[in-house]
């Protein structure tokens, strides 16, 4: 059965009712003493139900009943017997009274107990709820949640425009009006089971991100508390929505509200509006109490937000920056990059990628990973990067430019150290995975720094994981790295890759290993279309790290762009070298560059025989540029000098350098390669 609820007013004329009735009784129902009882406990009844005047009512009213019933209509009582009743009467409703006023100070304490266990629930829930996304937006809507329904029918934070961007907040005038953008409106429906539904609806409404103007005043810490609490036109000046029907507010609007600013320290953000409608009691002296403890504790959190911001938006424009806008041009691989930062919660780190055009049309493939997050990471990321461009421009190999890089990496931590290198600033500490490959000989050599092995595809389709040895991670200083030297068929697709792709919150990374081998097994051709596919399908939304791919699909060049010569060091086969290189580019169609190509041939030729050892290679190469490159068996390379005016010799690589784009030399384990580029006619 439902049970019955009746209000305070239906107990009250009940209660008469029945002093009605049983005055009716004593009057014409006999014996009539023995009713009197039953009318002595109506004002004790009165005192468990009513509030003090309808029990005051109720007592007086049974008091004169009795007392006109047995003092005058009533007969064959003595005068005893009715003074007793009416003095019995008397005192129940005095004891009524007293019992009444005792209840209601005790429910007033109670009432009291549990809005100050209400108000301190609302605050710990504003300190666990809000605050936990480091966004300034969503910040701004968690407060608005937390505040509705609880607190106040209507919540709007209205923030200044630099402070969404994570700037420092503006000035606030002295008078007049400012702007601020709306950043959450949330609107309560009634209490029902769909609150949190309703909340959600409400919070992406139509009024988000428009601008407000407010008066400057309201906006100002010293103000008097008094003043806050807003009325009439002074809450539509606020910029508040009006309440649709659903939200339990009738035709009347928002009855009050409370404006509060938004602080941190000396600094104000924005503005909080709380407004109740004509359903609920009008704020108070304590609710403004609260509703600005609330402002300040979400003005604290706004700011955290603000400044992660501003650290994350430098961060990221920073590592923007140091890292390449699109791949250079060279004619090795076909190449395709992406970079994605960590979601907002870990910040933007130190991944980076690298595709460097080195000597003898030869790229090297570079991914590395800085340890940590943040600007720290970002610039410790620059300077690696480009102490890798520097080594590689001196044509290291894989594992001697790791070994050369982890010396830095130790450097750099040694340099971290505070005063008297006690108090460290920050570890510092990465992984790398550095690749070259050669489009003449096809041999693609790796070296790892604790970086995750990359992924082949051969042109049948296999996939695998390069046999690579791990290699220690940067910055432990003084263990070797190992290389491995790879044959690759043209069309191969190589993947380098920074652990954030494959490690992942919902899986394991054998898991990330197998779906990588999966999705690089389904290449068609479209490089581009891979990398997108590869980061949608191994990549959660937001990134719990950063991701950097690189993906590279090798070029081969054939004999007939590739002429290579032996030569005796005999100085009789300068003029042989010549005539070879003439021929050579008359077949190419490059007759323009041939007196440019002989005086280079020739000056590295004779330098070759004169000062080299064991037998003199000649190659050319011919892309957009044309590559001249002559080897010979000593590792003693030459230097670019000005020579005085009597000297005999040092102009040679002088004149090399004025009629050539580039040139340089490169080491190998059997001596050393002079090389140089010139630019073709297109």
């Amino acid at each position: 059965m439902a049970a019955v609820k009746l209000s305070g007013k239906s107990i009250l004329a009940l209660l008469l009712m029945y002093v009605v009735l049983i005055f009716v009784l004593q009057m014409w129902v006999g014996p009539r003493d023995r009713w009197a009882g039953y009318s002595v406990l109506t004002p004790l009844v009165a005192a468990a139900l009513l509030p003090f005047r309808r029990t005051l009512l109720v007592g007086a009213f049974t008091l004169l009943a009795i007392t006109g019933s047995y003092g005058f209509g009533v007969t064959g009582l003595s005068v005893g017997a009715r003074f007793v009743v009416i003095m019995a009467t008397a005192l129940s409703f005095g004891i009524s009274l007293i019992v009444c006023r005792v209840r209601l100070e005790r429910e007033e304490r109670v009432k009291r107990l549990m809005v100050a266990r209400d108000r301190l629930s609302l605050l710990s829930a504003a300190s666990s709820r809000v605050g936990g996304t480091l966004d300034v937006t969503s910040t701004a809507r968690e407060l608005a949640e937390v505040a509705a329904l609880r607190f106040a029918d209507s919540v709007t934070v209205d923030l200044f425009e630099p402070v969404l961007r994570g700037e420092d907040p503006q000035d606030l005038p002295a008078d007049g009006c400012v702007t601020l953008r709306r950043a959450a409106h949330v609107t309560a429906v009634a209490a029902t089971g769909r609150e949190t539904t309703a909340l959600r609806a409400n919070s992406a409404g139509a009024g988000q991100n428009r601008e407000v103007h407010v008066p400057a005043r309201w906006l100002d810490p010293g103000r008097p508390a008094a003043t806050r609490v807003l009325e009439g036109g002074e809450i539509g000046a606020s910029g508040l929505p009006m309440p649709l029907p659903s939200a339990g507010t009738g035709a009347e609007g928002w009855v009050t509200a409370i404006a509060v600013p938004l602080t941190a320290g000396k600094a104000t953000l924005g503005l909080a509006v709380f407004a109740r409608g004509p359903g609920r009691a009008p704020f108070d002296a304590d609710d403004l109490m609260l509703a600005e403890e609330i402002a300040m504790r979400a003005g604290v959190c706004v700011d955290n937000a603000r400044r992660y911001t501003r650290e994350r938006e430098t961060s990221l424009t920073l590592q923007q920056s140091l890292l390449p806008d699109r791949p250079p041009e060279q004619q090795a691989a076909d190449v395709a990059t992406r970079y994605i930062p960590a979601g907002s919660q870990a910040g933007v780190g130190g991944d980076w990628f690298d595709v460097i055009p080195l000597s003898g049309a030869r790229v090297a493939l570079v991914v590395g990973d800085v340890v940590g997050h943040g600007v720290q990471a970002s610039a410790t990321m620059g300077r690696l990067r480009s102490a890798v461009r520097t080594l590689a421009d001196i044509d290291l190999p894989p594992d001697e430019l790791l070994t050369h890089l982890d010396d830095i990496v130790v450097k750099l931590s040694a340099e971290s150290l505070g005063d008297h290198g006690t108090t460290p600033r920050g570890d510092i500490g990465a992984t790398c995975l550095y690749a070259v490959y050669d489009p003449v000989s096809r041999d693609c050599t790796l070296a790892s720094a604790g970086h995750p092995v990359p992924a082949l595809r051969t042109p049948d389709g296999v996939c695998e994981f390069v046999d690579l040895p791990p290699g220690p991670p940067l910055g432990l200083g003084g263990l070797p790295f190992e290389s491995v030297t790879l044959s690759l068929p043209e069309d191969s697709l190589i993947a380098l890759y920074s652990d954030g792709l494959v490690e992942s919150r919902h899986r394991d990374i054998d898991a990330g290993f197998k779906e990588l081998k999966q999705v690089l097994a389904q290449h068609a051709g479209a490089l581009e279309a891979t990398c997108d596919n590869t980061l949608k399908v191994l990549v959660d939304d937001p990134p719990q790290d950063d991701v950097a791919v690189l993906l590279a699909c090798t070029r081969a060049l054939d004999a007939s762009q590739v002429a290579v010569w032996e030569f005796a060091r005999d100085p009789a086969v300068v003029s042989q070298a010549r005539e070879a290189v003439s021929r050579q580019l008359s077949r190419w169609g490059l007759e323009g560059a041939v007196l440019t190509t002989e005086l280079v041939v020739s000056e590295l030729v004779t330098n070759a025989i004169r000062y080299g050892s064991g037998p003199v290679q000649l190659r050319l190469i011919r892309q957009k540029t044309l590559i001249c490159e002559v080897s010979d068996g000593c590792n003693t390379a030459p230097h670019l000098r000005r020579a005085r005016t009597y000297d005999e010799g040092g102009r040679g690589l002088f004149i090399i350098a004025n009629v050539t784009e580039r040139w340089g030399t490169r080491q190998s384990r059997r001596g050393k390669t002079i090389w140089t580029e010139q630019a073709l006619a297109p």
